[in-house]
């Protein structure tokens, strides 16, 4: 009787190609998502180009001011006599900055009186929102 010779079992190996797929996939997805969770509080204006530090606050107030001499106040409307008065509860400590997103037409005028009633109001510090080129 003739025995057949036992096959030696094969090693198993890990594919790594299919891994790093999956790498990639999971790494842009994770870009994608905290690039969508990054959250301003201001109308949409056209912005002055320029270069500045990107804003690591968590909670920042924003004034927003549009070509037609609007105020806004993380989206809600104001005027110039009563900003002052609507900011004061946003500020939480004397070192809260705020954002100035004023558009690129808006006249300067209406932007420094602002930024003025802004300074009554207790705000120290002034971060103006620009476009990245």
């Amino acid at each position: 009787m003739k025995l057949r010779k036992s096959r030696t079992p094969r090693k198993g190996h890990i594919q790594i190609i299919p891994m790093i797929d999956v790498m990639f996939f999971l790494l842009a997805t994770f870009m994608l998502a905290s690039l969508s969770m990054q959250k301003l509080d201001s109308l949409q204006v056209n912005l002055p180009e320029g270069q500045a530090e990107k804003l690591s606050e968590h909670k920042p107030v924003t004034l927003t001011l549009t070509k037609n001499s609007d105020i806004f106040i993380n989206q809600e409307s104001v005027t110039l006599d009563t900003l002052a008065d609507k900011l004061k509860p946003l500020l939480g400590d004397a070192q809260q900055k705020l954002i100035v997103s004023a558009d690129n037409e808006a006249p300067q005028g209406v932007v420094v009186q602002a930024m003025l009633r802004a300074r009554t109001a207790g705000v120290q510090q002034f971060l103006i929102a620009v476009k990245h080129q």
